[in-house]
């Protein structure tokens, strides 16, 4: 099995996604979102830019750990954010991570505990859904 993102509501009603490996373990989340809409541009642009090793931005957090940032090209926003780890070697395991499961069409939608496997139409900026099981 690939990796998959799993859509969460948080306590405030916001929207978030979490990039999960094929172990299951997090590799990255993203940041809140006012709407459903916007978690899935969110997950369109990890598909769209994860491949690409410029997109990252990798740091030093002021403990000394290391952590990474994938940014979207065309306005450098944030579209996710890695945990700390403790070496860099750790780091780029994590940033490969994010380059082999990015592309997933698995998405997990926790709101409705169904899990849809999408795929973005070519040129478009829409997700097509392909199959939806639940997840319950």
């Amino acid at each position: 099995m690939n990796g998959w993102f799993d859509v969460n509501k948080s306590k405030a009603d916001e929207f978030f996604f979490v990039l999960k490996s094929a172990n299951g373990e997090v590799v990255m989340t993203s940041e809140m979102y006012s709407s459903r809409t916007n978690a899935d541009n969110g997950i369109m642009s990890v598909q769209t830019n994860s491949a690409e090793d410029f997109n990252y931005e990798r740091a030093t957090a002021a403990d000394g750990k290391f952590h990474f940032n994938l940014h979207a090209p065309s306005n450098h926003q944030v579209i996710g954010s890695s945990q700390m780890y403790a070496t860099m070697e750790t780091r780029e395991v994590g940033i490969d991570s994010v380059k082999a499961n990015g592309k997933s069409t698995m998405i997990k939608d926790n709101t409705r505990n169904e899990a849809l496997e999408v795929r973005q139409s070519a040129g478009a900026r829409r997700l097509a859904i392909l199959r939806v099981e639940s997840i319950s």
